[in-house]
C-alpha cells in the first residue's frame, strides 16, 4: 500500500507541482512546547535535487516553523492530492532557514516568483520520502489562489513589514528565536 523512494523522481516532482496546497509541520525540542503545522500554497514549493526541497515562507502572524527549524531541524513537509487519484507523500528532513541577506539567499530565491511577503526560505534535506494511499482525502475543487497576502504586505511596505516582523515574528509562542531583526 505505502513505498518508501529512494530520492525524489520525476514522477514525484510533477506531482508536488500539480499539488495546491501542501503543509509543514514541525516541533521545538520540548515536551511542554506547541506542535505546529501550517499550510502553505501560492506556488512556494521547489524540489532543488533529488534529496533537496525548499520553499518560500511568507510573513505571517506567527514564526513557529522558523523558530522550531533554528532550534532542532526537525520537519515534515506532506502533499496530499485534492483531485485525481488518491495520494499522500510526506517528506522527513532536516530544514535551515535562508533569510533575505545570507550569502544564498538571493541564488535560492530565484527559483521562486516575486512575493512581496517573502520573508525567508526554508530548504529542506530529505531523509525520508513516503507515500500512502490518501482514499480518505476528500476531492475538493481549487477555484485559484488568495490574493489577500500580497496585498496586505504591499498596503504594509517594506518599513511596516519590517515593524510588523519585528513585533509578531522576533519569537515563538514558546519563546523560541525567530527572524534575525532586520
Amino acid at each position: 500500500m505505502s513505498k518508501i523512494y529512494d530520492e525524489i523522481d520525476d514522477e514525484l516532482a510533477l506531482f508536488f507541482a500539480a499539488q495546491h496546497v501542501f503543509f509543514v509541520a514541525t516541533a521545538p525540542r520540548a515536551n511542554d512546547g506547541l506542535l505546529n503545522l501550517s499550510p502553505k500554497g501560492l506556488d512556494s514549493f521547489r524540489v532543488l535535487s533529488p534529496r533537496v526541497v525548499a520553499y518560500l515562507d511568507l510573513t505571517g502572524s506567527g514564526i513557529e516553523t522558523i523558530a522550531h527549524v533554528k532550534e532542532n531541524g526537525r520537519i515534515i513537509v506532506m502533499f496530499c492530492a485534492f483531485d485525481g487519484p488518491p495520494k499522500i507523500v510526506r517528506l522527513h528532513g532536516r530544514g535551515e532557514v535562508i533569510e533575505p541577506g545570507h550569502a544564498e539567499y538571493a541564488e535560492l530565491a530565484g527559483n521562486f516568483s516575486s512575493h512581496p511577503g517573502a520573508r525567508a526560505i526554508i530548504r529542506i534535506h530529505v531523509q525520508r520520502i513516503a507515500d500512502s494511499c490518501g482514499h480518505a482525502v476528500p476531492l475538493l475543487e481549487y477555484k485559484g489562489d488568495r490574493d489577500q497576502l500580497d496585498k496586505w504586505t504591499q498596503r504594509k511596505g517594506p518599513d511596516g513589514l519590517a515593524a510588523y516582523r519585528l513585533d509578531k515574528n522576533a519569537k515563538s509562542l514558546d519563546g523560541l528565536a525567530g527572524l534575525e531583526s532586520e
